[in-house]
């Protein structure tokens, strides 16, 4: 069921190739999307009435929910519900907002000031996930930094169900965010419409959330062709969970079945020291997975899937720093051995009782993560990815006293005289 390999029969190029994930080697995504964007780009509302049609078998009369309509849906949850959503609303809530920090002002030299302020990215996309599974959790992550950012407009795309309408948890959430409309797109479409506006839907300065490989290429398609930023390449989910001998096989397997459920083209990894640990927790696997609804997505999902054995938990995080995981599970007590040597992680997640589970929903970190190694580079969002930071300068009498001199040869070795002279007659007076 789970490939295995041994690390140590792995050379540099076996590593790499394995590592590697959710590539498009003869650029069919792309194709698809490109002409996805074209289409609504060139024809709006209509596009994205043609694609419900197409892929989400909806008809529908208009493209969104309004408040009114929403607040209808979400009576229909139960208290328990409610309540479970408050909590974690109340939760990543409370993380978020502890990110809001003024900087001080800082007097590089005598005279010569120097800060940064933050200000709300005025409108905001956020695209929220409807096709194999409906996640209001992600439209939390998105909405409440967005909300303690201050952003002034925040569109919010989403497949319509077959009903024709969203999930009453989706309109719940929508409430709690104080949202006005939640838009029927999904797709790259959703992304096209957000980047380039359409009759109903306002073009937006930043998106965020996370897709399939078609929302994924389509975000960085727009990145690199508009003016709208992206938040980050947010493709198909990831784990990759490190287990040595104090690892309980139950717990793991469990957790790697939970990332193989989110979709086919999700991935779940294991690196344990222990052949023995590898062994019990297929045989795990093999308990765990027939029982579960969504089996047959799961079983797709473990087959793109592998467990690594390692000779150490040192081995085990060179191995992670190489896969740079969305999710990082250290499933040991001796979890504090190696934290340290974490340099490439989307979310991390420490010991036997914390499953990555807790993160996806309520213990208040976010989910929307980088994926496919982009974690090398990316961060997870955050309220700093909803502001822009401004710096700002004041130079007095005495500071362009002190300064001036200094950039006038720094523009004189530049050729740059126009430079120079901006101080030069300042300096005059």
């Amino acid at each position: 069921m789970l490939r295995t390999y041994n690390y140590q029969d792995l050379n540099t190029e076996d590593l790499q190739q394995l590592v590697q994930r959710n590539v498009d080697p003869a650029n069919e995504i792309r194709t698809i999307v490109e002409d996805i964007i074209s289409n609504v780009r060139e024809h709006g509302d209509n596009a994205l009435l043609d694609y419900a049609r197409k892929f989400d078998k909806v008809q529908l009369e208009k493209l969104y929910l309004d408040k009114a309509e929403l607040a209808e849906l979400a009576q229909a949850l139960q208290p328990e519900q409610k309540e479970a959503l408050k909590t974690a609303y109340q939760n990543i809530y409370k993380f978020h907002q502890s990110q809001l920090s003024n900087e001080g002002k800082i007097e590089t030299m005598p005279g010569v000031t120097c800060w940064r302020e933050a200000r709300p990215i005025e409108k905001v996309g956020l695209y929220i996930p409807g096709g194999t599974a409906v996640l209001p959790s992600t439209f939390l992550m998105l909405g409440i930094p967005a909300r303690i950012a201050g952003c002034k407009e925040i569109v919010v795309c989403s497949p319509p169900q077959k009903s024709g309408k969203v999930n009453a948890f989706i309109a719940y959430v929508a409430e709690l965010l104080d949202i006005d409309r939640i838009y029927f797109a999904g797709g790259a479409q959703a992304i096209a419409a957000m980047a380039y506006g359409t009759e109903s839907i306002s073009k937006v300065d930043k998106i965020f959330g996370p897709g399939n490989q078609f929302v994924t290429k389509a975000k960085t398609i727009i990145q690199s062709t508009t003016t709208t930023a992206i938040d980050m390449p947010a493709g198909p989910s990831e784990v990759l969970v490190i287990a040595d001998e104090t690892a309980n096989p139950i717990f793991v397997a469990a957790d790697l079945l939970a990332q193989a459920e989110h979709g086919i083209d999700s991935q779940a990894v294991l690196a344990t020291t222990s052949e023995q640990m590898a062994e019990a927790v297929i045989a795990e696997l093999n308990k765990q997975l027939p029982v579960l609804p969504r089996a047959e997505i799961a079983e797709q999902a473990i087959k793109n899937s592998y467990a690594v054995v390692v000779s150490s938990l040192n081995q085990a995080m060179q191995f992670s720093n190489l896969y740079a995981p969305e999710h990082l599970i250290l499933a040991s007590e001796n979890w504090e051995q190696i934290t340290g040597d974490i340099i490439n992680a989307g979310s991390v997640f420490l010991g036997n009782l914390t499953p990555e589970s807790v993160g996806d929903y309520a213990s208040g970190t976010n989910h929307t993560l980088p994926t496919s190694a982009y974690a090398r580079a990316y961060s997870g969002v955050s309220v700093d990815s909803f502001v822009k930071k401004i710096t700002f300068q004041h130079i007095s009498p005495q500071g362009i006293t002190n300064i001036g001199p200094t950039v006038e040869i720094l523009a004189e070795l530049e050729g740059l005289h126009a430079h120079k002279n901006a101080v030069t007659v300042r300096l005059a007076k």
